[in-house]
């Protein structure tokens, strides 16, 4: 069974985040990076996988050239090599724009099953591991819990709302979001760290690609909101006033 694994590239979790007024963007200069915590599930199913039933572990990303850091992460956990589509344009790609490069490395190659993980941790739109589906005409499921392999057919169990699941049959080829915590994340061995460095990793250009990054969607400011106050007097007898009061923390402030 091949199966690739989309790793995104995030900002740490303790990163500090600054919104730079003159230009209405993050200011990223101080932060540091890591693996999107959702797609770290995903690659340890792919993991558990490959283990169970043999094959072969791709991780792919859509990012500048510091993503390459990632992809050897996953490679030093296990994954045998490596795709990265690479520009600094895809930093800040909207969920079309990344689907459609990673859509389009894939399409090259040859794959029984394509995880991603449920969201992202910086923009969490959810919308990515969909698009790419769609994109490559494979059948997808959503917020999948349990995976377990049957031949040329999966059977996975969903998470839904207010507490219930649903148990699904799906062909391969396939693609599945994974829900975080569906198992427990291993760390990179020292031994897997030295034989990352010698696992291939492609670089594609997305210009020899075919792909287009011109975005779907577009952010035109991010402001942190102003701070106001405002004292307002309530009147009235005691009952009233407490009656008023409780009003008002209830449908304008929000807080009860």
């Amino acid at each position: 069974m091949r199966i690739f694994v989309c790793v995104k590239q995030v900002p740490a979790g303790d990163s500090l985040l600054r919104v730079d007024d003159a230009s209405g963007r993050i200011d990223d200069s101080g932060f540091s990076y890591e693996m999107n915590e959702p797609d770290a599930y995903a690659l340890e199913e792919a993991l558990q996988l490959k283990e169970k039933h043999g094959g072969d572990v791709v991780a792919v990303s859509a990012g500048p050239a510091r993503a390459a850091s990632t992809i050897r992460e996953a490679l030093a956990k296990g994954a045998d090599r490596g795709i990265l589509v690479e520009d600094d344009r895809l930093a800040a790609a909207d969920a079309f724009v990344t689907a459609r490069a990673l859509a389009a490395a894939i399409r090259t190659e040859e794959f029984d099953l394509l995880l991603t993980g449920l969201q992202s941790d910086d923009a969490g739109f959810g919308q990515t591991g969909v698009l790419l589906a769609e994109l490559l005409g494979i059948p997808h499921s959503t917020l999948i819990v349990e995976v377990q392999a049957d031949g040329p057919r999966l059977r996975v169990k969903r998470e839904l709302e207010a507490g219930w699941f649903q148990h699904i049959g799906i062909g391969l080829p396939a693609l599945l979001t994974i829900q975080s915590g569906i198992n427990k994340v291993r760390y990179a061995t020292l031994m897997g760290i030295k034989r990352a460095r010698n696992k291939p990793m492609a670089r594609h250009d997305p210009a020899d690609l075919g792909v287009d990054l011109s975005p779907a969607q577009t952010v035109r400011r991010l402001y942190v909101p102003a701070k106001t106050r405002q004292t307002e007097m309530i009147e009235g007898a005691a009952a009233e006033a407490a009656a008023k009061l409780i009003e008002k923390l209830k449908f304008e402030a929000r807080v009860l």
